[in-house]
């Protein structure tokens, strides 16, 4: 067959024929003809506060990092190298992120098994120029899981892939609907929700691929924290997709308020995310920015003490808290202070 009539990887197709990769597991019962009937739960691993479910590559076991954050799902560039897999350009495909653009090639995948489902014979994204020697190979991005209701229960270590029916206006926090915060999406793949730090309104994306939640620099400067700011410390040096690193650094703040759940007097990271997600469009000679980029990144530290329901069928995220300190936060070297090795060796900060 041949290979340049392959869909390049949507994830659409692990899932978009449910019937084949999963056999309904579970009805929970909502209200009047509400369905939420649960496909698949899968049990997750937190490795080095990433959100890591089994899977195989043409029979090989990797880590399958869950990343909401991400727009499309990707296999890491030295992962591929590892598996052996063959690649190609990907014409036309661009991607950015915290570390800038990234260059991306296409893998043909023979098999891929995510948990207990298997697709076959597919095209999947390359990219990242970061280099790690852990399991962890594939990122399931936005593009899978925008067809479907996801539950985050990383208190019990599962997640659940859910496919819901004439739920219109019924509340799906079926295990604790009266007590659960409920926000709308704004429209698109990324799951990006309004919360409100120190009093004033930011647009945070729920980003499971982010190890930590961070508050973009600019936005920290308006509410009056910089680095320069009496008790602000280093937090460290983040890589993700793209060759250049960003600073990190922790600052006090006032409060956190998502919905009915207010956090007094947080410390929280705060870092210039996307200083480097800038492109020159063809036929001009000026760098532009990005349109529509978040104001903070909603992490892996977030959903680890919370049970949240991604319900893209209603454009809604519930969630409660369940326990814990939702902002840890840990000092760490900047970028200058960094060697390239100990980089590499760090937690990716974000996609």
């Amino acid at each position: 067959m041949n290979n340049r009539r392959k869909p390049v990887l949507t994830l659409v197709a692990i899932l978009g024929s449910a019937a084949i990769g999963f056999a309904p597991l579970h009805a929970v019962a909502a209200s009047g003809n509400c369905k939420l009937v649960r496909i698949a739960e899968w049990p997750v691993k937190i490795e080095r506060n990433r959100i890591v479910v089994q899977g195989a590559i043409n029979g090989q076991p990797i880590g399958i990092l869950l990343d909401t954050g991400a727009g499309k799902s990707l296999i890491q560039r030295s992962a591929a190298e590892r598996l052996g897999l063959s690649r190609r350009d990907a014409t036309g495909q661009r991607m950015f992120g915290v570390g800038g653009e990234t260059q991306v090639a296409l893998a043909h995948v023979d098999e891929l098994r995510i948990a207990e489902a298997v697709n076959k014979d597919l095209n999947i994204l390359v990219a990242g120029e970061w280099d790690t020697r852990d399991n962890v190979a594939l990122y399931l991005g936005a593009d899978f899981f925008e067809n479907f209701d996801i539950e985050f229960d990383l208190p019990h270590n599962a997640v659940r892939l859910y496919q819901s029916k004439d739920c219109d206006g019924v509340r799906l926090a079926y295990w604790g609907r009266e007590g659960a915060g409920e926000l709308p999406m704004e429209s698109g793949s990324r799951i990006v929700l309004p919360v409100k730090v120190n009093g004033e309104p930011i647009r945070a994306m729920l980003d499971s691929g982010a190890t930590t939640s961070v508050l973009a620099i600019q936005n920290a400067r308006l509410l009056g924290v910089t680095p320069e700011t009496p008790g602000a410390a280093p937090g460290g040096c983040r890589v993700g997709v793209g060759q250049k690193p960003v600073d990190a650094w922790i600052g006090q703040f006032r409060s956190f308020a998502i919905d009915n759940e207010l956090i007094r007097d947080p410390k929280m990271y705060f870092s210039d995310l996307w200083k480097h997600t800038t492109y020159t469009a063809t036929g001009s000679l000026l760098p532009r920015k990005l349109d529509g980029l978040p104001e903070m990144l909603l992490g892996a530290d977030f959903l680890r003490v919370h049970r949240a329901l991604i319900a893209y069928s209603q454009r809604k995220v519930y969630f409660t808290y369940t326990g814990g300190t939702v902002f840890p936060t840990h000092q760490g070297k900047l970028c200058g202070e960094t060697a390239p090795d100990e980089r590499k060796a760090n937690e990716r900060g974000k996609d």
